[in-house]
């Protein structure tokens, strides 16, 4: 009965006391799509992701019921940094729906035109004031929509008669920021944080730089191969560096009450044990506001894995080609430094020559009878002065008109046979990083999906004539990029290359950049007037080392724009269902595909070519 009523007295108080909306719920996630479109066309930086911002305590004074229920504690600011908009997960502010939608789209405007520099030097509230200026100036249709928001705003905020005189000052001066942005030079002091303003962007957290992280990484760091499995909200956490508590005489410490939940923090947990199955260390993290990490000594890489390891080379592919220097984009420096990564070309060792899977062959003909009307056809030409055969109906009309008298001298008696061919090439790009080691479906994995679809496409391609090159790639570091060759364009299609198709195998990461720089070298050499060039991918490029986050991305970006100048046309297919944040800035709006279900990615492959090649 006590647990009863304390459950019901609970819902209660939690019910009065919070001050929100439900029924008017606005999700990111419905306007992720809007969102990314909206922030590059009013001019925001298109290489940022829109991704859900976390709550952390905010620690502005509340009114006593929200004291007693222990609500309003957090908030999820608005924020942005050099690689992500950070937006609520969403929006219950306002009674109206349309409001809260309003202010998803305020936010999107004020994170294109903030100066991220500005805010990032205390000065934020100068920083909003400016963009909130910049945007009303650049697009007055956001007028009506900001001044509605404004008045909503207003009204939920507490009374400046209300509250002591410092807070009462500064809660003035962001009226007046609000209402006349770029009035306010500065937020008068108080001892308490004003409350949050949900017009407005806030420093976004700071995160740790992996460039101040050892060279080697730990095991917890490369434990994942490269997995682009990653928490689904992707939240910002705030972090700081500690130094590993040295854990002598832990135990031993003179009780005090307060200090149970302190030392729970430093409390040493080895989380990359495989046999820790019931911890869930994600669920931990989100419930943490700041995130502290230290670098532990001891290496536990004997419990976690060992197929991040380089293998032997006894038992490692064979080694075609070595040492092939590329370039690499950095996008803090704005520069191409030169000679950067180091490209190997491989064989697969173990690729046994064999036919095509008896579960394909009959998809396999159904895609060549389709493909087939892409193959150049023969064609007469009538009525030639020259030609190989002599044309039957001309002959006959100038017979008739000569017996009539109606000759109009030798206008040609013979027909020639014209053959057209199609003068293009394509070379398949496919990812092979560890990632594809994860599962679709019960019985079937990334990697399957990817050899399915290079049998398929291989196949189906043979009925067309038109020449291709098969290469797959994956990468540990900038120096050890493996390019895996699985079909040379002067190569047939043979029980050799359903082989090495059936020989791939998962790798290590994705640098793309690399890979699309080499395979811009091979099309560059072909003679051929289109040279398109597809990407198999699962995921954003990354790597072990710096190459993540807006890093990969801004270089794959680079030696895409590379590849177009050297007249290589690359488009993507993917099964990446967060796709839709990068590929736009990287392959344009009608230059890549998403497949939400990778299982169709065998049957599509060949009929997006036959597409992409008709014209």
């Amino acid at each position: 009965m006590e647990e009863f009523i304390g459950g019901l007295w609970h819902r209660f108080i939690t019910r009065a006391a919070t001050r929100s909306y439900p029924q008017a719920v606005v999700r990111l996630a419905d306007m992720e799509r809007t969102a990314g479109i909206l922030f590059r066309a009013l001019g925001g930086d298109p290489g940022l992701r829109v991704a859900p911002a976390a709550e952390v305590e905010h620690g502005a004074r509340r009114n006593w019921l929200a004291r007693l229920a222990h609500t309003g504690e957090k908030t999820a600011h608005a924020a942005r940094d050099d690689e992500t908009l950070r937006l609520p997960a969403e929006i219950t502010l306002f009674p109206e729906r349309s409001l809260n939608r309003d202010l998803y789209l305020w936010l999107i405007a004020q994170g294109a035109a903030l100066d991220v520099d500005q805010a990032l030097a205390d000065n934020w509230i100068v920083a909003n004031q400016t963009a909130s200026a910049a945007t009303l100036a650049a697009f007055p249709g956001f007028a009506t929509r900001y001044r509605r928001l404004v008045d909503a705003v207003l009204a939920e905020r507490p009374d400046p008669a209300k509250l002591p005189a410092d807070e009462a000052a500064a809660e003035r001066a962001i009226r007046q920021a609000l209402l006349a942005p770029g009035s306010v030079g500065s937020l008068p002091a108080a001892r308490k944080p004003p409350t949050p303003v949900a017009l407005w962007l806030y420093p976004a957290p700071v995160s740790i730089d992996r460039r101040q992280s050892p060279a080697n990484p730990t095991p917890a760091e490369s434990r994942d191969g490269g997995s682009k499995t990653s928490d689904a909200t992707e939240r910002r956490r705030q972090a700081q560096r500690e130094d590993m508590p040295d854990g002598k005489n832990g135990l031993i410490l003179p009780f005090r009450a307060e200090s149970l939940l302190s030392f729970a923090d430093f409390v040493k947990v080895n989380r990359a044990h495989d046999e820790d199955t019931d911890d869930d260390p994600a669920k931990a993290a989100g419930e943490m506001d700041t995130i502290s990490v230290a670098q532990d000594g001891h290496d536990t890489s004997s419990k976690v894995r060992f197929d991040l390891d380089l293998p032997s080379a006894a038992h490692d592919d064979f080694p075609l080609q070595s040492g092939i220097l590329l370039p690499e984009w950095d996008w803090k420096k704005q520069t191409l430094k030169r000679d950067m990564c180091s490209v190997t070309v491989l064989d697969a060792r173990d690729a046994e020559p064999g036919p095509l899977p008896s579960r394909l062959v009959r998809p396999a003909r159904s895609l060549r009878r389709q493909l087939e009307a892409l193959t150049p056809a023969r064609r007469w030409i009538k009525n030639q002065p020259e030609g190989t055969e002599l044309d039957i109906d001309a002959c006959v009309r100038a017979f008739a008109d000569r017996r009539t008298g109606h000759s109009v001298g030798n206008s040609g008696g013979y027909q020639s046979c014209e053959r057209r061919e199609r003068d293009l090439c394509c070379l398949v790009l496919a990812d092979l990083s560890l990632s594809t080691d994860t599962w679709v479906s019960d019985d079937q994995r990334v990697i399957d999906v990817i050899r399915d679809s290079l049998w398929l496409f291989s196949e189906a391609l043979g009925a067309t004539g038109d020449p291709f090159g098969i290469y797959g790639f994956s990468s540990r570091r900038r120096e050890h990029i493996r390019i895996h060759r699985i079909k040379d364009f002067d190569e047939k299609i043979d029980d050799r290359i359903r082989g090495r198709i059936g020989a791939l195998k998962p790798g290590f990461y994705t640098r793309m950049g690399a890979a699309i720089r080499y395979a811009t070298t091979i099309l560059a050499k072909r003679p051929e007037a289109l040279r398109l060039l597809m990407i198999l991918s699962d995921g954003k490029p990354n790597d072990v080392d710096h190459y993540e986050g807006r890093y990969g991305i801004e270089d794959t970006r680079m030696s895409l724009n590379a590849a177009r100048q050297e007249g290589v046309r690359p488009f993507c297919v993917t099964i990446d269902k967060e796709g839709q944040g990068y590929l736009p800035h990287l392959f344009g709006p009608a230059g890549y595909t998403i497949l939400r279900n990778p299982a169709e990615l065998p049957a599509r492959l060949p009929r997006l070519y036959a597409q992409l090649t008709a014209g």
